[in-house]
């Protein structure tokens, strides 16, 4: 089968084209960097001869609320007018849990008119909508500091290791298209704060922890029910620890 993946360069399209190619399938994985450009249409339509799947895995280059929502419309719009011409079966979509939750959100407004462009598509699809990964609690750390102290909300948080998104989409877009969306989540669910505070400890950075109910998530307040699944959710096995440690080993 040829799966061709769209921002496969990135952190998860390389993942899910390695998990792929074990399994036998043909895969491509595009990017403007490789001259395909969903943006122009640049290389689009050749990407996409021949391919039975698209996995999209795109991110904007800019989290500004214009910049992010031109994006995700002019590349979506594009990507599905090229797989109609090309006839494709199955478009998997990679996406996030709670955008709907999170109004003030741009990045997440953006997501949601991704969402709605390729449900009223004509190419059968699947959208896997994740928490947040595990690889970014440090970002997210850098992000909430101020005069050297991280404050960050108490409300739910339930993050993935990356190469458990990859799998996740691996199988959706290996298996029949669902026409609905999916929630994928990590196995545990605790404060924002407790993940924060132990990925600190963890790598030995001595920043203090402050909970603060209005510290926001990327522009976002953050409760319970903001950013976990509230319903049924495929869940990952790695655990914070278990993902530490597997990265300090490769890192050895």
């Amino acid at each position: 089968m040829k799966i061709v993946i769209i921002g496969g360069s990135g952190l998860i399209g390389t993942k899910v084209a390695e998990r792929l190619r074990k399994q036998g399938h043909e895969v491509l994985q595009s990017s403007p960097s490789t001259g395909v450009n969903t943006i122009t249409g640049e290389g689009l339509d050749g990407a996409l001869a021949g391919a039975n799947v698209v996995i999209d895995v795109t991110n904007s280059p800019s989290y500004e609320p214009s910049a992010v929502l031109s994006f995700f419309e002019t590349s979506t719009t594009n990507l599905l007018k090229a797989e109609r011409a090309a006839g494709v079966r199955h478009h998997v979509a990679l996406s996030i849990v709670g955008i709907e939750r999170s109004p003030d959100n741009g990045y997440f407004r953006a997501k949601l008119a991704q969402e709605a462009l390729i449900k009223k598509n004509a190419v059968p699809y699947t959208i896997v909508r994740s928490t947040q990964f595990l690889e970014f609690l440090g970002g997210i750390a850098d992000s909430s500091t101020v005069d050297g102290t991280v404050h960050v909300p108490h409300g739910a948080f339930q993050p993935i290791a990356a190469d458990e998104v990859a799998g996740f989409v691996a199988e959706a877009a290996t298996a029949s298209a669902e026409n609905r969306t999916i929630e994928i989540a990590g196995p545990e669910k605790k404060p924002m704060s407790d993940f924060v505070t132990e990925y600190l400890a963890s790598i030995g950075d001595t920043r203090k922890v402050l909970v603060d109910p209005q510290a926001r998530y990327f522009g976002t307040l953050v409760d319970d029910r903001a950013l976990v699944p509230l319903g049924t959710a495929k869940l990952g096995t790695l655990d914070f620890r278990t993902w530490h440690s597997r990265r300090s080993q490769a890192a050895a």
